[in-house]
């Protein structure tokens, strides 16, 4: 069975805020995602294990550091 933290390694980025400046709206657009602040200065992506798989990918295109 898998470990808890590893389905949500899976379903979700954690990133800062200003990370997100301006990409947000085409992650709305070209993923199945949803963005919310997380605290004052992060926010969390979560979608599916496939949709966050491909929103890292678009994210690291763009130069954003997803781990």
């Amino acid at each position: 069975m898998p470990d808890a933290s590893q389905l949500r390694d899976s379903t979700q980025i954690v990133l800062p805020r200003e990370a997100l400046e301006g990409l947000e709206p085409q992650l709305d657009d070209e993923f199945t995602v949803t963005v919310f602040p997380d605290g004052e200065d992060r926010c969390r992506i979560i979608g599916s294990p496939v949709e966050i798989k491909a929103a890292s990918e678009f994210l690291a295109r763009r130069g954003v550091t997803v781990r």
